[in-house]
């Protein structure tokens, strides 16, 4: 096996897969999280012994720095969409972003890959954005030869995207265009994502590079929402909510989220007055050798779970 590569937020949606990017490629995977219980099945992603999991904090410099003895690479995949108990945008997005590359540069790792997001700005409205931007600059004040890789909203079996309008599809009769749908986004795949991310950290190709990646096209959020009603069969009403009153219904998220998930929060209504597309002139998946696979052609696949009748039911008229 090849050297080792160290990925900080391994357990999450997007993690997993770029776990099992490297393990394809013959590296070695050490996986650093918080509770490494959870992480018991990202071994099977690999050959005996391939894929290591550890403890680490990455609040915590003496854990964060062993978690990165040895390594030859580190990718950092830590994030929230949104703050809960001691977990907050800035103390993961940006001190902890800043911890981490802190202690990759004196444990002599040679490639740093730290995963941000397209709309990353440090004057937006949005703490998401904002901390995601104040993490690209301190990993790179830090450690100047980063890959830093901004992305696109990610789907896949398990996103928290097109299953969470779905599900509120299935359940509600009315479905919210915040802002009145206009926001565009430019999804791309979990695979693709993985793929890209595992490119960087196993080449010296992409150092010093910012990448923003996003799929084949671009899509307004009330296009999303046509495309889910259809794909699950069902025929919910597409009601335009203006930001002033998506920002009560966000305040409102914030109440609830101290003791359930809410369907949307204060801060995730600011993310969606920006659009999520990538720049023009920015290097994005084509610097990669990848062609992205369009929504149209994954999305299906797992959306049928909540249509009427799950798998069972035929396909829905007017579905792509």
């Amino acid at each position: 096996m090849q050297g080792l590569v160290t990925v900080f937020g391994g357990t999450g949606f997007v993690g997993r897969q770029v776990v099992r990017a490297l393990a394809k490629k013959g590296l070695r995977v050490r996986v650093a999280v918080r509770q490494p219980g959870r992480g018991y099945r990202l071994r099977l992603l690999g050959d005996v012994g391939q894929i290591e999991v550890v403890q680490a904090n990455i609040r915590d410099r003496a854990s964060t720095a062993r978690a990165l003895e040895g390594a030859e690479a580190c990718v950092n995949l830590v994030g929230l969409l949104r703050e809960t108990g001691r977990q907050r945008f800035l103390s993961v997005h940006g001190m902890g972003a800043r911890n981490i590359a802190e202690a990759a540069k004196a444990a002599g790792v040679s490639r740093f890959v730290q995963i941000s997001a397209i709309g990353a700005d440090a004057g937006s409205t949005s703490k998401y954005f904002a901390t995601k931007a104040e993490g690209e600059a301190a990993v790179r004040e830090v450690f100047p030869t980063a890959t830093v890789v901004r992305s696109a909203i990610v789907f896949g079996a398990d996103d928290g995207f097109f299953n969470r309008f779905a599900q509120m599809a299935s359940l509600s009769p009315v479905l919210p265009l915040i802002g009145g749908g206009t926001t565009k986004f430019q999804p791309i795949h979990v695979a693709d994502l993985a793929a890209a991310i595992a490119q960087a950290a196993s080449s010296e190709d992409f150092a010093g590079r910012t990448f923003e990646l996003g799929g084949p096209t671009v899509y307004s959020f009330k296009e999303l929402m046509s495309f889910i009603s259809a794909e699950t069969g069902r025929k919910p009403i597409l009601a335009p909510v203006p930001f002033p009153i998506a920002g009560l219904m966000g305040m409102a998220g914030d109440i609830a989220g101290l003791v359930i998930p809410p369907p949307i929060t204060s801060d995730q209504v600011e993310m969606l007055r920006t659009d999520t597309v990538v720049s023009a002139g920015a290097e994005g998946v084509e610097a990669f050798g990848i062609t992205p696979k369009p929504i149209e052609a994954v999305v299906p696949s797992y959306l049928y779970r909540y249509r009427k009748g799950g798998q069972y039911a035929a396909t829905p008229e007017g579905a792509y």
